[in-house]
């Protein structure tokens, strides 16, 4: 009998012995609250401590990367170029595509308007901005725009397929603060091997705050944008998804950073800042250097924290992401500094240059995030219960369902969600649970106050086994939004409700 299989069966005997939740009453009137817990089990941070946080489950074994021999060089994604001397007209295709990953080896991927993953588009707050999406591939697609507060017509959710040949204009503006997000497929069913195989790329959104900041802005040189995957290569050098696929999340032992396996990063003697993107199926990466030194976080998903955070690590959950700055000031070319992953495995080497770089900057306060005490004394009003594995997967006990409305919620009014993540028979897992179409804040884990490098906005948060997170959620626009778990598999097997924002 095969592992999984076996697995299978495990499961559902641990569900039927642990008794699966009643079906918790999804609509606002009905709103049933989950099951008492003690407030300090599962207690987990950013700055994450066990095994999971480094893999991404309690009882599966984490496979581990193969290390960058730096060999190759990282290569940076173009900035997208407007269609209209306005600058905010753009048109992103999805395509199919060959790439030369490893030397002499052609491997078919997707990608937008080009063979692998995207260029970046760079908006800035305030703008109208167009975009004619098309999808040129042989199967249905969406483009999603993970984090981007927009309408729900505009999302990209899977409501919003296009067919083989067809395209979309959406058109919004802008009116959220400087961040780094991204855009993404989203196919109910099919969004994990369609992203697995290539389809992903960043946003930058500028505002008049990032403008005036002393933090380092040229891009490709020492603003560097870095889009983390782990794949599975047969031996023809192909991603063979369905060969590979695994229902609690994809893991890889191939490292690509940008599309590229091996590589190394050329900096200069000067600050650094690194836009971490965890672009996995489901692998969580936790960043160190190998050295031990630290480094400080600037901004979170959705934007700048208040002040920069010191750090010797920080983890990255499935479409997480984080602002980082490394001084490479001191540093010179036979200095070894790489970027390394919580079990010592290599992810990205730098190299230093020896050319003296004259811009060094003074980091000081950088925004004025902040939860009103009016936030931190409000009700829940919404209860989120994440549960299983595999795919016995479940939100508040129940599958997606495209026809049913979950939750309801008033345009502008801010509301209290709880996120518990329910153990099962195996300890659980973490989940990474993502809200489209709005920024959120963290209003506490377990009753305790985020981390310092929680406190900004975010979009997507790790939620431990066990744990329960309070955010306090508001919508700038109207329509249905999707909200689920950001392992892909999970969120293809069912893990995802929607709410309707009247």
């Amino acid at each position: 009998m095969s592992k999984k299989i076996q697995m299978g069966i495990f499961l559902l005997s641990a569900i039927l012995i642990s008794g699966c939740s009643n079906d918790a009453q999804s609509n606002d009137q009905n709103n049933q609250h989950m099951m008492n817990q003690n407030n300090n089990e599962g207690n987990h941070h950013m700055m994450g401590d066990s095994a999971m946080d480094n893999g991404h489950m309690s009882h599966d074994d984490v496979v581990r990367l193969e290390d960058s021999t730096g060999e190759n060089e990282l290569y940076i994604p173009p900035l997208l170029t407007s269609e209209t001397t306005e600058g905010t007209e753009y048109i992103v295709k999805a395509q199919k595509g060959k790439v030369n990953i490893f030397e002499g080896v052609t491997t078919e991927t997707l990608g937008y308007n080009g063979d692998l993953l995207g260029p970046v588009l760079q908006f800035k707050k305030g703008e109208t901005v167009k975009i004619k999406t098309i999808n040129e591939l042989e199967e249905e697609t969406t483009f999603h725009w993970h984090g981007l507060e927009v309408s729900g017509e505009a999302d990209g959710g899977p409501h919003k397929t296009l067919s083989p040949g067809e395209e979309a204009l959406i058109e919004f503006e802008v009116t959220q603060e400087a961040a780094t997000l991204w855009f993404h497929p989203h196919p109910e069913g099919k969004t994990s091997e369609q992203v697995y195989k290539g389809l992903a790329g960043l946003i930058y959104i500028e505002d008049s705050n990032s403008d005036k900041l002393e933090i380092p802005k040229e891009y490709g040189k020492n603003d560097i944008p870095l889009v983390f995957q782990d794949r599975i290569f047969d031996e023809q050098g192909q991603l063979d998804y369905k060969a590979v696929m695994n229902e609690d999340g994809t893991i890889g032992d191939t490292l690509l950073v940008n599309g590229t396996v091996n590589p190394e990063l050329t900096v200069g003697k000067e600050q650094v800042r690194l836009r971490l993107l965890n672009g996995s199926n489901a692998r969580n990466f936790t960043f160190k250097l190998n050295t031990g030194e630290s480094f400080v976080q600037i901004a979170t998903d959705g934007g700048f924290l208040n002040d920069p955070v010191t750090l010797n690590e920080v983890t990255l959950t499935p479409s997480e992401r984080a602002e980082i700055i490394i001084d490479f000031s001191q540093l010179n070319s036979t200095d070894d500094l790489s970027l390394i992953n919580e079990d010592g495995s290599i992810l990205l080497p730098f190299d230093v240059s020896n050319q003296e770089v004259d811009r060094t900057q003074t980091l000081g306060q950088l925004n004025d995030f902040a939860v009103t005490e009016e936030e931190k004394n409000m009700p829940v009003t919404k209860n989120i219960e994440l549960f299983g594995m595999m795919d016995h997967v479940t939100i508040n006990g129940k599958k997606f369902d495209s026809k049913r409305i979950d939750f309801t919620q008033k345009q502008g009014v801010t509301e209290i969600w709880e996120i518990y993540n329910r153990k099962d028979m195996m300890g659980g897992m973490i989940h990474p649970f993502h809200i489209h179409g709005t920024q959120f804040k963290i209003l506490s884990r377990n009753g305790i106050e985020p981390e310092e490098n929680e406190r900004g906005w975010k979009d997507s948060i790790a939620v431990h086994p066990g744990e329960k997170v309070k955010i306090a959620v508001q919508f700038k626009h109207k329509g249905v939004y999707m909200f689920h778990c950001h392992i892909l598999e999970h969120e293809d097997n069912g893990m995802m409700g929607q709410i309707e924002v009247k």
